[in-house]
């Protein structure tokens, strides 16, 4: 937050043993004009909500972006998460879709806050350099990406082979992936607004993948897609 966006920290609070182990933090801090508050051991496990918290919190504003500011960019490689509701699955998918050189993650009304303390922790930062979009309903949402010439793939478990998609060449081109619930999938309704239903197949004896594993699957095949074609 302090190295991408110190723009939007408002405090920070530290105990004397983190600062030394992290100096550069403090130097950040000093060069955002934010100055650190000094507190017990005691006092940051209270402000923290983890067991072992590392030291070191920030409080900082929430900054989603609109979505009317993120098709102006036309992206190119979109995730877009329905009915997500585990933190770490979303934030993780945000660290995954930023390692894959994606545009934006995008979550509907009905996926898990992002800016829960958990979610946030999961991205290890990628939420402060990746552009996300928040509370907007699925359908419009696709539509409009749709409308930029981007094909939506959804990952189900009722797909297509992604090797045969791969081969069809529809990973080349402006993508948006749709990610449904963790549990249950995404509905036949849901399904109904995607170009083509994928399935990251299953090799071995494992019975399933966890979400975030087949996201990072399909995010990394359309980053390699796209760049095999220059794109």
């Amino acid at each position: 937050a302090l190295q991408y966006r110190p723009d939007l920290v408002t405090e920070v609070f530290a105990t004397p043993t983190a600062l030394d182990r992290h100096p550069a933090i403090a130097r950040a801090a000093s060069g955002a004009g934010l100055r650190i508050e000094t507190v017990t051991d005691a006092v940051l496990e209270t402000i923290a909500d983890t067991v072992t918290p590392q030291g070191v919190v920030a409080v900082c504003r929430q900054f989603p972006m609109a979505l009317d500011e993120l098709l102006a960019t036309r992206p190119r490689l979109v995730a877009v998460l329905e009915e997500v509701r585990d933190p770490g699955n979303a934030g993780t998918i945000i660290r995954v879709a930023d390692a894959a050189g994606a545009d934006a993650v995008i979550l509907t009304g009905s996926s898990v806050d992002v800016f829960n303390p958990k979610v946030v922790r999961a991205t290890t930062g990628s939420l402060f350099h990746l552009p996300v979009v928040v509370g907007v309903p699925l359908a419009a949402t696709l539509e409009r990406l749709r409308g930029l010439g981007t094909r939506i793939l959804a990952a189900d478990v009722s797909g297509d082979d992604l090797l045969a998609v791969r081969s069809d060449g529809h990973l080349d081109g402006p993508t948006a992936w749709l990610f449904g619930n963790e549990a249950r999938g995404l509905t036949d309704e849901q399904l109904a607004l995607a170009d083509r239903a994928v399935i990251v197949p299953i090799y071995g004896r494992a019975e399933s993948l966890n979400l975030a594993t087949a996201a990072a699957v399909c995010l990394y095949e359309s980053a390699f897609a796209q760049r095999a074609h220059g794109r």
